[in-house]
């Protein structure tokens, strides 16, 4: 029988192998020194930083790890980072986390943005330049059609199925289509004549890609007319890769879903100055977003 005195030893040597023992959080901290945040340039790379940068340093403080935020030419750039493993934290276009999905990206949406008016969705608008004669899409047959990017949900997906819905395939009644790599990029190219319809997204009256251009100089918003509304398109995810340790995970979303009560500031700037809040979302809201992508796939096929 084991005597007093060698249970004891027994424990104390138990006790210094589990005090040597890194926890959880320690373990993720030296594998994750560092989280890269990637975001597509829906304008210019200096506005993103500011908008960005006091909700990146809020979310340093909350996770315990810096943060690095990487703006990337586009949305493929997204999943295939995240795909690699090099991009850890990701604002997807609702049809570019469908698609990541689709491909057998490991990523999960954790959260979505919220409008002061409760709703987590937007719109695709198609603009005309104010003093043209076109009122209805219709009126564009052989001008050029300016898209922003093939995953983009709001410059291209729900564009071309409001396209065939009225019946117009686009490579056939458009002169020319062509993508404009954003969608800053969209509307200049229509301010300065280069495409004469560009599609582009719309929270609400108040808060749109034009008002954000307006605000700040880029272009004249009474410049521009808008001639098509699509329905309301779900918003598109904050992602993390799926293989991140789940307390690493849970803080990063914690961190994200509390940040209106804990930096109303930085939240503030994320939505340019509006209102707005994050609220949990998951892969299941986005079920119609994958439906629409092989919609779009079909189309794609049929006109090559």
């Amino acid at each position: 029988m084991l005597n007093r005195r060698t249970i004891i030893a027994s424990l104390g040597a138990a006790g210094l192998a589990t005090a040597a023992k890194p926890s959880a959080a320690q373990d993720w901290r030296a594998r994750y020194p560092e989280l890269v945040f990637a975001v597509v340039p829906g304008e210019n790379s200096a506005a993103i930083t500011d908008r960005w940068g006091p909700m990146l340093r809020y979310l340093e403080r909350e996770i315990g790890t810096r943060i690095t935020m990487r703006v990337v030419p586009d949305y493929a750039a997204v999943i295939e980072g995240q795909r690699a493993g090099q991009i850890h934290i990701a604002w997807h276009g609702a049809s570019s986390y469908a698609r990541a999905r689709t491909i057998g990206v490991q990523v999960e949406p954790f959260a979505i943005d919220r409008h002061a008016d409760g709703s987590t969705g937007y719109y695709s608008v198609f603009y005309v330049k104010a003093a043209s004669p076109f009122q209805r899409i219709e009126d564009l047959r052989g001008k050029i059609l300016g898209l922003v990017d093939p995953n983009s949900t709001s410059g291209n997906n729900v564009p071309r199925l409001a396209l065939d819905k009225m019946g117009i395939r686009p490579q056939e009644f458009f002169s020319r289509v062509v993508y404009a790599g954003s969608h800053e990029n969209a509307l200049i190219a229509l301010g300065q004549g280069t495409v004469d319809v560009a599609a582009t997204w719309l929270n609400s009256e108040t808060d749109s890609n034009l008002a954000r251009m307006a605000s700040r100089g880029m272009l004249r918003a009474e410049d521009f007319r808008p001639i098509f509304r699509s329905d309301l398109i779900m918003a598109g995810p904050y992602t993390y890769l799926s293989d991140l340790p789940q307390d690493l995970k849970d803080r990063i979303r914690n961190a994200w879903l509390s940040a209106s009560a804990k930096d109303a500031q930085a939240v503030l700037r994320v939505f340019d100055g509006k209102a707005g809040s994050f609220t949990p979302v998951t892969h299941d809201a986005y079920l119609p977003i994958i439906e629409l992508n092989q919609f779009v796939d079909r189309l794609r096929r049929q006109t090559n």
